[in-house]
């Protein structure tokens, strides 16, 4: 049988639309997820995956009206598509996480080879709006937990939430992995903003029904939310449970692994790494 190259491996999509207007597209083996959300006037295009360069005529087959991209965060499976694009949206976080992206050997393709590899880049910030035309999405900032680069959006009209990687049904990734050496990493205040952040979602969840992550399951239940907030609590407080033995392929496949290990707490789950929690667990808030 012939070996599965990488433009099937990382760019083989399937998309199915959820409501009338919004397109699921799913990819990496089931594993990873991206949103395309139509208004009257245009489409929002919520990340682009690894840049496989396949991925705009793919979202052309289901839209015809003008595609505008932006990312939840700047990491290589969200944003290396970006250069199939003329411009795209993101935090301004992207100038510490963009190593991530842009270091030699970060992403397993030629992105200089896309289209557009000197694309426009335009920040986005808490409270911007993006008109697609009687649907507005609204852009909230998240402050560093998983990355230094998250955005999250809400689209009250359809009552759907869009949190990127900082919440999600398996397990929120809490290691730095930004590759860059002078990126600010303290863990007390990534688990204090992983709680910060999660209130926010859960102070908005009247504005939406349908809580949507881009890994591992979408959507999913509201009540990840709380048991979020209750692991940061069950770290400071010394209760919440550390496993060495991370269960996951593909984190067990970063050079970091040896040094990681895994929160529990009801539902909710982290990866760090195992020194750097020890510093908190059970020392209080």
């Amino acid at each position: 049988m012939e070996q599965p190259s990488l433009e099937m491996i990382f760019g083989n999509y399937t998309a199915w639309e959820a409501k009338e207007g919004t397109w699921f597209i799913n990819f990496m083996n089931g594993s990873e997820n991206m949103y395309l959300l139509e208004g009257k006037e245009k489409a929002l295009l919520l990340d682009t995956g690894y840049g496989a360069g396949n991925l705009r005529a793919f979202v052309e087959k289901l839209t015809d009206k003008p595609i505008i991209v932006a990312n939840t965060h700047y990491h290589p499976d969200h944003v290396a598509g970006n250069r199939e694009f003329e411009e795209a949206y993101m935090s301004e976080g992207e100038l510490i996480d963009a190593p991530s992206v842009e270091a030699p050997g970060a992403v397993p393709f030629d992105l200089a080879k896309l289209p557009h590899p000197d694309y426009k880049k335009i920040w986005l910030k808490d409270g911007d709006r993006i008109d697609l035309g009687d649907r507005e999405i609204e852009v909230i900032e998240a402050k560093p937990a998983h990355c230094n680069s998250s955005l999250f959006f809400l689209d009250r009209k359809e009552r759907m939430f869009f949190c990127g990687d900082d919440l999600e049904s398996a397990q929120v990734m809490l290691f730095d992995n930004s590759n860059n050496p002078e990126a600010p990493y303290d863990v007390r205040e990534r688990l204090e903003n992983l709680k910060s952040n999660s209130q926010r979602m859960k102070e908005l969840g009247t504005e939406y029904d349908w809580l949507l992550p881009n890994h591992n399951g979408f959507p999913i239940a509201k009540s990840y939310i709380d048991d979020y907030i209750g692991l940061v609590d069950a770290v400071f407080g010394g209760t919440a449970v550390i496993e060495d033995e991370l269960n996951h392929p593909f984190v067990e496949m970063d050079p970091k692994a040896p040094e990681l290990c895994r929160v529990r707490y009801k539902k909710a789950s982290i990866f760090i790494k195992k020194a750097e929690v020890m510093k908190v667990y059970g020392k209080g808030e």
